[in-house]
């Protein structure tokens, strides 16, 4: 079977439900690849016919929406307990130091961390359960979880779907050779970007790890 008969398989509904699932549960407070899927889904929608990209958008704003005034909820009944138990499970993403950040973030802007915290995948994940443990009148962040998640969620996959029917027809226009020689000069700087960041890491780490010069008097 052809990739693009194969692609036409796949039923809209699940596709919904999938996107829309599994932002919701990310804004639960649980690391999922929410914008993964929601990126998939659009360049998807972008390939087929039978996959709306304005149903995509819909489902991911609901499950944005839902899943962070679930996580409010939870948030203002048990953050600290919550807090706690997600820091001993999954340190990478709420140890202390990241839960600190978080709330410094929160309390400093307020509705705006809701706002733009839906943009960045590490406030993504707390926004709900750091607004409802920090007591944010609910009014405030329905409103800015609402524009956030719809802004996010179209934003996004409107950019994908229409970045896709233009990549379709170019690659279509393309030669094998050509593609391979983008594929490799992507990886490569990827590579390239990547040990420039470690190497400035290293050198911050370095600074701030040698001692003061002690001065004479």
């Amino acid at each position: 079977m052809h990739i693009d008969q194969w692609l036409n398989t796949i039923p809209a509904l699940s596709v919904y439900l999938i996107v829309g699932g599994v932002i919701m549960i990310e804004s639960l407070g649980i690391p999922l690849p929410g914008e993964i899927v929601l990126v998939s889904s659009a360049l998807l929608a972008s390939q087929t016919d039978h996959i709306s990209p304005l149903w995509v958008g819909v489902f991911a704003s609901v499950g944005a929406i839902v899943g962070d005034s679930i996580g409010y909820t939870i948030g203002r009944k048990g953050g600290h307990r919550l807090f706690a138990w997600a820091g001993r499970k999954f340190p990478k993403h709420f140890g202390p130091k990241h839960i600190e950040k978080a709330k410094g973030i929160f309390e400093k802007r307020g509705v705006w961390a809701v706002f733009f915290g839906r943009f960045i995948a590490f406030l993504r994940i707390l926004a709900g359960p750091l607004a409802g443990s920090l007591h944010m009148p609910y009014r405030k962040f329905l409103a800015a979880n609402a524009l956030g998640g719809i802004v996010w969620a179209g934003g996004t996959t409107a950019a994908v779907y229409y970045l896709g029917i233009v990549a379709e027809k170019w690659l279509s226009r393309f030669s094998y050779f050509g593609l391979g020689a983008a594929v490799i000069a992507g990886i490569v700087i990827s590579i390239v970007v990547k040990k420039r960041m470690t190497h400035v890491e290293e050198d911050e780490e370095t600074e701030t790890k040698e001692p003061a010069p002690v001065t004479e008097r």
